[in-house]
């Protein structure tokens, strides 16, 4: 006698849906900590995944080999430069703070001497705005800056005392990595099957996230380095304190469209003219317009292609709005989650007109 097995009931299918939301929002929950290690972990992959494709050309049948190679490539490349380069970073900052202690770099007396070589009418119109009380500005720029730098300065001992976190978050990147890079078409397969989206939409969106990850890293930090690497050795070169510091904020101020590496080089370039040092303000100025300023337009679509670049102003309020709610992740995670917004909209759009032609 044949039994008949009875399809699910609506009750069975929503409390199961209900079961996979809960888990999925505990397992969330649980792997939060190690949120900054998986994001960059899963970033690694998708960067350096052509990399251990071509080498699998070579030895296709070592999958493990080629993702390890792979792996040491992001060391040596990547992780080893970035972290000697904020150990130096570290040792400016802390030298450059003990000048601003010791007297010898002044900033009240840099702020007035900008403001007294400033034109009449340029001083007419700070008055214009309530900037007329020069001595408390003077003393609330060096608050600032003196208080910015004794933040740098005690972050040695930030670092030593979360050393641990930060191995283990490097350990869960690179382990992370390793796993996406020798299984990273396998497991895509296994999530896009079990996106509950049609084909071509989950083709759409998987595509956009890879494109916008890659573009992010390649058009926005490989030209910050490069800005911030320029701007640093200007500054080296016009003998201007702190060049590796002032390029570094460089590199970090140009992930920021319009505005850019002009809120570093311009107030300097303003402070040598007012302190007669034209040709070097001058020098600045060039460069800062012909060399800093035009890299972005040069290298950016060679890295990235023009019709892949989301418009400068929704890259700017992303990536602004991705650093207040996420911090440094922020830089990827602002612009991506702006990236699946347009192509999630324009899959809609594209739906929408179709079901009006029918």
């Amino acid at each position: 006698m044949d039994t008949q097995v009875s399809p699910p009931t609506r009750i069975e299918d929503g409390f199961f849906l209900a079961l996979v939301l809960i888990v999925s929002i505990a397992f969330a929950m649980v792997v939060q900590p190690l949120f900054a290690a998986i994001l960059w972990g899963v970033i690694a992959a998708i960067l350096f995944a052509p990399v251990n494709k071509r080498l699998l050309t070579f030895m296709p049948t070592h999958r493990n080999g080629a993702a390890l190679i792979t792996l040491m490539l992001i060391l040596c490349i990547v992780i080893v430069p970035a972290i000697v380069l904020a150990m130096a970073l570290l040792q400016e900052a802390v030298y450059f703070y003990a000048k601003i202690q010791a007297g010898e770099i002044d900033f009240a007396r840099m702020f007035a001497q900008v403001l007294n070589s400033l034109p009449a009418w340029a001083r007419g119109f700070l008055r214009n705005w309530g900037l007329t009380n020069f001595d408390a500005a003077q003393a609330m720029l060096t608050r600032g800056i003196t208080s910015s730098f004794r933040t740098l300065a005690t972050q040695a001992l930030v670092i030593g005392q979360s050393a641990f976190g930060f191995i283990m978050a490097l350990g869960v990147m690179l382990y992370l990595a390793f796993f996406l890079l020798r299984d990273g078409e396998e497991l895509a397969g296994r999530v896009a099957a079990a996106a509950p989206l049609r084909a071509h939409q989950r083709q759409a969106l998987i595509q956009q996230f890879v494109v916008v990850i890659r573009a992010t890293i390649k058009g926005s930090i490989v030209v910050a380095i490069v800005q911030g690497l320029i701007g640093g050795v200007i500054f080296w070169a016009l003998g201007i304190q702190g060049a590796l510091l002032w390029g570094v904020l460089m590199g970090a101020f140009s992930l920021l469209p319009a505005i850019g590496t002009g809120l570093i080089w311009v107030p300097v370039a303003i402070y040598l003219f007012a302190s007669g040092a034209f040709w070097q303000g001058a020098v600045l100025v060039a460069c800062g317009v012909l060399v800093i300023g035009m890299v972005d337009n040069v290298l950016r679509p060679i890295l990235v292609g023009r019709d892949t670049r989301i418009p400068d102003y929704v890259v700017l309020i992303s990536t602004l709005g991705g650093i207040e709610m996420f911090g440094f992740n922020g830089i990827v995670i602002g612009p991506v989650i702006a990236a699946l917004f347009i192509a999630t909209w324009n899959i809609f759009t594209r739906m929408r007109a179709a079901a009006i032609a029918e």
